[in-house]
């Protein structure tokens, strides 16, 4: 191996730590010196590495979490149609309790030669995360786009809902319903969206009904993002007095409407709750929910088309695309306890501003109008 890794090295006219470096998959290497030892191989006629052969022009790899939730088969589709149309290959790994990780998979799809690498709601969005595993991906030549989370540490293009401006949509219109306690459900908070949520309510509660941070800080509960979470934050939220509850998906929104009916509580009318994604079919459950749509198809469309560029040589800036969400009026909020019920939706939600764009704010594109409204489904009053 050391005579091979000499033979090697002065064919390419680098180092051996260098020959080593690229045969190992090590960050730290041009793309031009990378490209040297690579060609040196092919002259010299060993055979490369598995990880380092020629990568398929037609192979995409897309790694989500897990499928139960609507929302990732969501952005599959979105994400897979788009590939499709410029004439690549989808490859959709999926991590499942007790299986494969999110390393194992990325390592499976590079052997295989992928072309990039898209990820939803990864370990990026993880803050207690290592984020060097980007960087060797980066280091071995694979292109990747970061869906749901953000880290100033991973040289990458980010694709994001603005989530401060998802919770100030809810808030403002359980607020303009007369709701005075609004809790807000929420995942793990070392989850960065889990953490701009925080923010948003936070600010947007001080903004719309006068409370103090410490305040705000007491009607936020964390759980799980499952309908078993949504009930066990929702069941607590109920018993601090909250007579709304703001979910962080559309899932454990699912869960906050059984904790309400197990205490007795009809939903909407003595609490009411608003989920976060507008997944397929949420319209059609009971009562129909009331949720924060996250852009899918513009989301997925963008992390495409910057992947696609990056392949295609041109390298993505390093940066965050924001995308603006939608508030989504249907039947599970209503009139606060006690207030005057009123008729439809409030005048304030036909059209709630989105807040101004935050310093860390990235290039965005708006998805829409900043409110809509279901056609089939109206406020239950």
């Amino acid at each position: 191996m050391t005579a091979r890794l000499a033979d090697i090295a002065a064919q390419a006219g680098v180092s051996e730590a260098t020959v080593s470096r690229v045969l190992n998959g090590k960050p730290g290497v041009s793309a031009a010196t990378r490209q040297s030892v690579l060609a040196a191989l092919d002259v010299l006629g060993y055979e490369r590495p598995v990880r380092l052969r020629q990568r398929s022009a037609g192979l995409v790899g897309l790694i989500t979490p897990e499928l139960e939730n609507p929302i990732f088969p969501a952005f599959a589709q979105v994400i897979g149609q788009a590939l499709t149309r410029q004439g690549y290959t989808p490859v959709l790994a999926t991590q499942t309790p007790g299986g494969s990780t999110e390393d194992e998979l990325t390592e499976m799809l590079v052997d295989r030669g992928v072309a990039g690498i898209i990820f939803v709601s990864g370990l990026h969005a993880d803050t207690s995360a290592d984020m060097q595993r980007y960087e060797r991906l980066r280091g071995q030549g694979v292109p990747f786009v970061l869906i749901n989370g953000f880290s100033d540490r991973v040289q990458a293009a980010f694709v994001s809902p603005d989530d401060r401006a998802a919770v100030d949509l809810a808030v403002t219109h359980l607020s303009a319903l007369g709701h005075q306690r609004i809790g807000l459900a929420l995942g793990p908070r070392r989850f960065v969206p889990v953490q701009r949520k925080i923010e948003g309510f936070v600010r947007s509660m001080h903004q719309r009904l006068g409370l103090s941070a410490d305040q705000a800080q007491e009607l936020i509960q964390h759980s799980l993002y499952t309908l078993e979470g949504g009930q066990a934050a929702a069941t607590a939220l109920i018993g601090r007095g909250c007579t709304a509850v703001i979910c962080a998906s559309d899932m454990m929104a699912l869960g906050a409407v059984r904790a309400a009916r197990q205490r007795g509580l009809e939903v909407p009318r003595e609490v009411s709750v608003v989920g976060f994604d507008d997944s397929p079919l949420i319209a059609f459950t009971d009562p129909p929910l009331t949720t924060i749509r996250q852009p899918v198809t513009a989301m997925g469309q963008a992390a495409v088309r910057a992947l696609l560029e990056e392949i295609g040589g041109t390298p993505a800036p390093h940066g965050e695309f924001v995308f603006h969400p939608e508030l989504v009026v249907r039947g599970s909020t209503a009139s606060a306890p006690g207030r005057p019920c009123v008729p439809g939706p409030p005048p304030a939600t036909a059209a709630l501003p989105v807040p101004a764009p935050s310093q860390d704010r990235g290039p965005g594109t708006p998805d829409g109008p900043a409110a809509a409204r279901d056609p089939e489904h109206t406020p239950t009053p």
